[in-house]
């Protein structure tokens, strides 16, 4: 793929390593010079040191053969622009990093992919493994679903169980649905059925509609 990463900031460096080790031609757009410097010693990639909100400079990176466009500066006005400017190019992925959550909404109005940023998605995890140690993992869905991958404990409601006798018996409800089973290390996930057993020990992957609530953790938990 021919990638325009917008930024090589604390983001956009790792995205620029990741992009470049997958063999995709990248062109890196960085107003920072030292920054702009070091991204052109460190990767196998072209760096221009410019404006990515000037059209012009996303002329001079070629953005009208890019196949994504990704902005990942530290200023949500700045990455809303650079996808506009993008979407004059007709670049068919374009995607932002978004830091004000309020914002959101903003970008996709306009029609872009984003990501919510980082730095809080890092801070929540932390936050979690404090909270609800049980907890191996977790995706927000919307505003309250979630998908986590929780171990089953021996003890717990669940464990012993299939999963027709857990819905029967009222542990899963409607809103909760478990997607997968990670039983034995290197072999394949297991698609849950109507006569799976839950089993202590297994990885569970939970999709529920409330989210990671204290009552839903109750089901995996002794």
């Amino acid at each position: 793929m021919y990638i325009v990463i917008v930024g090589a900031g604390d983001i956009g460096t790792p995205l620029i390593e990741i992009a470049t080790r997958g063999g995709n031609e990248v062109v890196v757009i960085e107003k920072d010079e030292e920054r702009a410097e070091i991204a052109a010693s460190k990767f196998d990639c072209l760096v221009l040191n410019d404006d990515a909100t000037v059209k012009e400079t996303l002329a001079d990176a070629d953005a009208d053969r890019a196949d994504a466009v990704i902005s990942t500066t530290d200023r949500d006005a700045t990455n809303i622009m650079v996808c506009l400017l993008a979407m004059e190019f007709d670049v068919p992925h374009i995607v932002s990093v978004v830091h004000d959550p309020n914002h959101m909404n903003i970008f996709r109005q306009i029609g872009v992919h984003t990501m919510q940023n980082p730095q809080r998605l890092i801070a929540e995890y932390l936050y979690r493994s404090v909270e609800r140690p049980s907890v191996v993992d977790f995706m927000h869905i919307g505003d309250e679903a979630e998908v986590f991958e929780i171990v089953v404990e021996r003890g717990a409601p669940i464990a012993g169980k299939t999963i027709a006798d857990a819905a029967a018996a009222e542990l899963l409800g409607d809103d909760m649905l478990v997607v997968a089973i990670e039983r034995e290390e290197g072999e394949p996930p297991i698609t849950p059925r109507g006569g799976t057993t839950v089993q202590a020990g297994d990885l569970v992957t939970v999709y529920s509609a409330t989210g990671v609530t204290e009552d839903v953790l109750d089901i995996f938990v002794s």
